[in-house]
């Protein structure tokens, strides 16, 4: 997001606040990245007052969620009242449906990116999260996805398991230094991987960062454009030369 997307992001979350505060009832988001939600959560934390706020997409994992706002006395139901519902598509285990194939069918169908969270694909079925009228809109209408015929129902809970597979990355860097650790993510000269941030290509934990020298620390999790997406998952001590060891996870 720029700087007016910022803005207006923010304007309507005051909004949420706002209308929350005055009903006395929840409001709810449409779904949100990774970025969003954690400029949501920032946000919130500043500016939701006695308000309650949650982040929610179906299932722990989910990466594409709704943010909630909503009084204390919700608390205990806020998860029943998200206006979102799960889709079960089934289909012949010898066809192959991938990610792209279910969002290339929900964008072509008109529907905004902001309707539809996680899709998990699996071996002959796959489960969407969508919000309440988008998926009443694909129950409706979607027979195939592609040139795949599949059966959509809506009456289970999300139950696919989530397989995240890593390549592990090793090596030694000379700093914790975001230059350095995107110079061996990336495999590229320390020289190239300041190129790539001082481009706005390079996200700490969803937000892109210009500064080469910002101090990473372990868990933080780094996206370079063109490269991939990457964990740092350990630091492991020093060289002899004074070098420090770390292991990255890619996203694979």
């Amino acid at each position: 997001m720029n700087n007016a997307e910022d803005k207006l992001f923010a304007a309507r979350l005051d909004d949420m606040v706002s209308l929350c505060g005055r009903d006395c009832s929840a409001q709810f988001s449409n779904f949100l990245d990774e970025r969003q939600c954690a400029a949501a959560e920032a946000w919130c934390s500043r500016n939701a007052g006695g308000l309650k706020y949650r982040l929610w997409g179906g299932f722990e994992e989910a990466r594409r969620r709704m943010l909630a706002v909503y009084p204390d006395y919700c608390e205990d139901y806020i998860l029943e009242e998200y206006p979102m519902k799960c889709l079960t598509f089934t289909y012949r285990k010898e066809d192959v449906l991938t990610h792209r194939d279910f969002l290339g069918t929900f964008m072509g169908m008109k529907l905004k990116r902001e309707t539809i969270g996680d899709i998990v694909v699996g071996e002959g079925m796959a489960q969407v999260i969508a919000s309440e009228v988008a998926a009443r809109h694909i129950a409706g209408t979607v027979s195939k996805i592609g040139k795949v015929g599949v059966k959509v129902t809506d009456d289970a809970a999300f139950s696919m398991e989530i397989r995240q597979e890593f390549q592990v990355i090793s090596g030694t860097v000379a700093s914790m230094r975001l230059d350095c650790i995107v110079g061996l993510a990336a495999k590229v000269s320390r020289e190239n991987a300041a190129k790539l941030i001082r481009s706005e290509r390079v996200d700490i934990n969803h937000f892109t960062v210009t500064s080469l020298s910002a101090e990473l620390k372990e868990g933080d999790v780094i996206s370079v454009r063109g490269s991939g997406r990457f964990i740092l998952a350990g630091i492991d001590g020093q060289t002899k030369k004074g070098r420090i060891h770390i292991n990255l996870r890619k996203y694979i």
